[in-house]
């Protein structure tokens, strides 16, 4: 009956019974495979998770030795050492003949200041400042000339007057030696090559120093002239002069020797 019944199937119904069992299975494998992960990975549906990549070590590299500069590039680099060299020689010296201008003209205008007999005004701030360091006595000695400013001028008129004082002896010379001092400037014997030593002698000779701007030997004639010490306040003044004019000299050769920084 049942053999009979399969035979008696179509095959229309076996195609029909067939499609429906593929159906069925394709069903079942896609329902297991969207629950089971690890079946749809072991069955190559899904691509495992990508594992975490580890990068090798990189291999140390050993440095490498600078090329060697081709004999141009050396000549070159030794020609702009050498420019840069010379570049800066040329600016020290600038430098040098800066501060040593600049010293020059503080220490000629308080020359002029002191000639004239004028204060120093603002100069004082300038020598202390260029010249206090190394030459601190010869500063503080132009300064103070400049509070008791003595002029050239004055000191040639004020010798014309002093002429009989100078000549004749001291208050205490008794007037033998008067008389002997008067007779020995009159006549006097000495060598040729030798000058005079009498007190008239001795005054012009300081006159024409003083004529010439030379202070310091006109006061070393006067000290040797018999009315020396009644002379004191011309003699005091002379001394100042000397002494601002000797500090003078000492800062002019400051000036010239000065350089980068010398003036600190």
């Amino acid at each position: 009956m049942n053999g009979s019944g399969t035979r008696g199937m179509g095959w229309g119904a076996r195609l029909i019974v067939a499609l429906v069992l593929v159906l069925a299975g394709a069903a079942a494998a896609v329902w297991t495979l969207a629950h089971y992960q690890r079946a749809a990975q072991t069955l190559g549906v899904v691509q495992p998770p990508p594992q975490p990549v580890v990068a090798a070590p990189t291999p140390a590299v050993a440095p490498q030795p600078p090329a060697a500069s081709a004999p141009g590039d050396t000549a070159r680099i030794a020609a702009l050492e050498q420019r840069l060299s010379e570049v800066e020689n040329a600016t020290e010296r600038a430098e040098g003949f800066a501060g040593r201008a600049d010293a020059l003209v503080v220490a000629f205008a308080a020359r002029r200041a002191i000639d004239r007999g004028v204060a120093l005004g603002y100069l004082e701030n300038l020598l202390v400042d260029r010249f206090g360091a190394q030459h601190q006595a010869a500063v503080a000695t132009v300064i103070t000339s400049s509070h008791q400013p003595v002029r050239l001028e004055d000191l040639a008129s004020e010798y014309e007057g002093l002429g009989p004082i100078l000549r004749s002896g001291g208050p205490h010379d008794s007037w033998w030696t008067n008389f002997k001092r008067e007779m020995g400037s009159l006549v006097e014997v000495h060598r040729a090559e030798r000058p005079a030593v009498n007190a008239e002698a001795r005054y012009n000779r300081a006159l024409r120093r003083l004529a010439s701007g030379d202070v310091d030997q006109a006061l070393a004639e006067t000290m040797r002239m018999p009315g020396a010490a009644r002379a004191s306040d011309w003699t005091d003044k002379a001394r100042r002069y000397v002494a601002a004019h000797r500090a003078l000299d000492e800062i002019e050769s400051a000036a010239l020797l000065a350089g980068p920084g010398s003036n600190r």
